[in-house]
């Protein structure tokens, strides 16, 4: 089985936090992850192109919608971890806008390690089962983490969207397990098959797509001044 990838291209000192992320902690730190996994790295400066797959530069993250931008920077806000917002628009007859969030050097390390420590603990969370006799906050919180999943995957995600289907494209297996097995945590079953390079996750229209919606709703985003 092939090894865990990482998010990021972390330093070799850096340790993962060894205790559990306490639950609030852990949902903005999952959620900024989740939103970090769909998208590709992004291109080297002074060039209009996408690099091949591999180590993303620390405390760099692009989006190429605003709402996921903000959802981002919002996030990481919550998590005391202080982000500058650039966005470049381009293109000529079809214009197009970049957003890229950058953390200064001072707080990558902190960056980073939340981040990891996010993904795995979530992911554990809605991978691994649910333990018999959990708690009811633990229940709450576990549906909490597939709605973050979910929300990052159609904020950052490829929209896949059919009349009769509510879907993402994803590059990221594991991404995408989260999703199917976090949609079953919802209440709503979910297909996973393979796309043109991609994979696609997708839930049914009508009262599945309402679920997942409603699950993922946030009050409309405000880019903050300054």
């Amino acid at each position: 089985m092939a090894s865990e990838s990482t998010l990021l291209d972390r330093p070799r000192h850096l340790a993962v936090p060894a205790s559990p992320l306490d639950w609030p902690t852990l949902a903005d730190a999952f959620e900024a992850a989740c939103l970090l996994r769909c998208t590709p790295p992004p291109p080297p400066a002074g060039t209009g192109r996408r690099r091949p797959a591999g180590p993303r530069p620390p405390g760099t993250a692009e989006f190429n919608r605003e709402d996921a931008a903000l959802r981002m920077r919002q996030l990481l806000g919550r998590l005391d971890i202080p982000v500058r917002h650039e966005q470049t628009v381009g293109g000529l007859r079809r214009r197009y806008e970049l957003h890229q969030l950058r953390v200064p050097p001072e707080h990558q390390a902190t960056y980073v390690a939340l981040l990891e420590a996010g993904w795995r603990q979530g992911r554990r969370e809605l991978l691994g089962g649910l333990v018999p006799g959990a708690s009811a906050p633990r229940r709450a919180w576990r549906a909490r983490l597939a709605a973050a999943a979910w929300r990052s995957a159609l904020l950052a995600g490829g929209r896949h969207v059919r009349r009769h289907i509510l879907g993402v494209r994803l590059a990221d297996r594991e991404l995408a397990a989260v999703l199917v097995r976090g949609a079953a945590l919802l209440d709503v079953p979910a297909l996973l098959r393979p796309g043109a390079g991609c994979l696609v996750v997708s839930v049914a229209d009508g009262p599945d797509r309402d679920r997942i919606l409603d699950s993922t709703a946030l009050a409309p985003a405000v880019r903050p001044t300054g």
